[in-house]
């Protein structure tokens, strides 16, 4: 029997929530072995998609996610950007950008190479694609993989992609980004086993966190009701104020300025995200910094979980093997953009945490590539939303390039 009910759906989430936290802080040998391998975020974003997988629960009917996203998110992205050093996250240098422009490169011609990799090993599969025209479908996906969903939607209008192929290809991408999303939380609770292997310096990275958690212990106290209080109307009312003035922006520039919807700028999503750690940068430099010592950011931290546990429940984990010959062009395209970011990161021995921020921050966007970035610290969040809101500016060109190649090989 699925539970439909909202609510109900949202109380077993807080519950499998609380049953990972309590289970990763218990001093026990089996338990702090299964969270060496396992992080609790990853389980945060798991579990769900396996009850959503097996008719538990039902992500497609749920309104949670979206709740979630357009809440939640702009809530703890001001909250985990109040004790934000910009200072010391500016010093960590181009390594981040870097690895976001390599990142792009990955998702550019890794559309192309697939197609090639069909020509060659899987010649049946791709006579039946280029039949189909299966290259405007895979424009949408490289829309979404490097500026988000506007940009899916932009490539699916400009390349008249169908919308039966439009809703498989949207299905790939969910699954396959998800599951590349799954393998960087892990890698985010590993990620000194990783920087060892690449021989990669973190110590900025590092120190910056050192310096982030000298800081929160200088400000901690116990903290009151009265806190909690104003934590939450500074988080909610930041977020009203990002969805006023979006509301604002958005027909204005629909109206005025229509051309700028090719970087996004009229998506209200866009500017939700941009207000929020706008109004949370500014936050940091006035008195309201203080709360960072009665929990702030550990509240924001649970408004991301919750969204990661939300986001996983839109995840059928058995649905790549409903259209499987889709699924392995996601696959291969996927492997193709993690290998060169890989290899980018040998090159210029960038940590991890570059790695993983600067892959989300294309392939997820500001949705997600900020829960990359707090797995590593919650501070660090805001790295994610500024490389996904440049991900924004570039998409659209970069997924109608991707797209022209795939049709030129198709």
């Amino acid at each position: 029997m699925s539970i439909n009910n909202d609510a109900s759906v949202l109380g077993l989430l807080l519950v499998l929530l609380a049953g990972i936290f309590y289970t990763s802080s218990l001093d026990s040998k089996f338990w702090k072995t299964f969270y060496k391998f396992c992080p609790p975020l990853l389980l945060c974003y798991f579990l769900p998609s396996v009850f959503n997988s097996i008719g538990i629960i039902s992500g497609e009917n749920s309104k949670l996610y979206f709740v979630a996203s357009r809440y939640l998110l702009p809530a703890s992205l001001v909250l985990l950007t109040l004790s934000i050093d910009l200072k010391g996250i500016l010093s960590l240098g181009p390594k981040a950008l870097i690895m976001f422009l390599s990142g792009t490169l990955g998702i550019v011609i890794g559309g192309p190479l697939t197609i090639l990799v069909c020509y060659f090993f899987l010649p049946d599969t791709y006579l039946e694609f280029s039949s189909n025209e299966t290259w405007r479908g895979m424009a949408t996906i490289a829309g979404s993989w490097i500026g988000g969903g506007a940009n899916q939607t932009a490539m699916k209008e400009m390349f008249n992609c169908s919308d039966y192929l439009f809703s498989s290809m949207i299905t790939v991408d969910v699954i396959v980004a998800n599951i590349w999303m799954g393998f960087l939380l892990y890698g985010a609770g590993n990620y000194k086993r990783i920087d060892k292997f690449f021989n990669s310096d973190s110590s900025m990275i590092e120190d910056l966190k050192v310096k982030l958690k000298n800081y929160q212990s200088k400000l901690s106290k116990i903290p009151n009701l009265n806190d909690y209080v104003i934590i939450f109307g500074i988080a909610f009312g930041s977020t009203g104020v990002a969805h006023f003035i979006a509301d604002s922006i958005v027909p204005y520039l629909e109206e005025n300025y229509y051309f700028l919807s090719k970087f996004s700028l009229t998506s209200k999503f866009f500017w939700l995200i941009l207000i929020s750690t706008s109004l949370g940068l500014i936050f940091s430099f006035s008195s309201i910094k203080k709360y960072e010592g009665v929990g702030a950011s550990k509240v924001g931290s649970l408004f991301l979980y919750i969204l990661v546990s939300t986001i996983g429940m839109k995840m059928d984990a058995f649905a790549i093997f409903y259209n499987i010959e889709l699924f392995f062009l996601g696959i291969v395209w996927m492997l193709i953009h993690v290998f060169i970011l890989l290899l980018t990161a040998k090159i210029i021995k960038a940590p991890f945490f570059f790695v993983a921020v600067g892959s989300q921050a294309n392939v997820g966007g500001a949705a997600s590539a900020p829960i990359v970035a707090s797995a590593f610290h919650p501070s660090l969040a805001p790295v994610g939303v500024l490389l996904a809101v440049f991900g924004y500016a570039v998409g659209t060109y970069a997924a109608w390039f991707c797209a022209i190649l795939m049709q030129v090989l198709s």
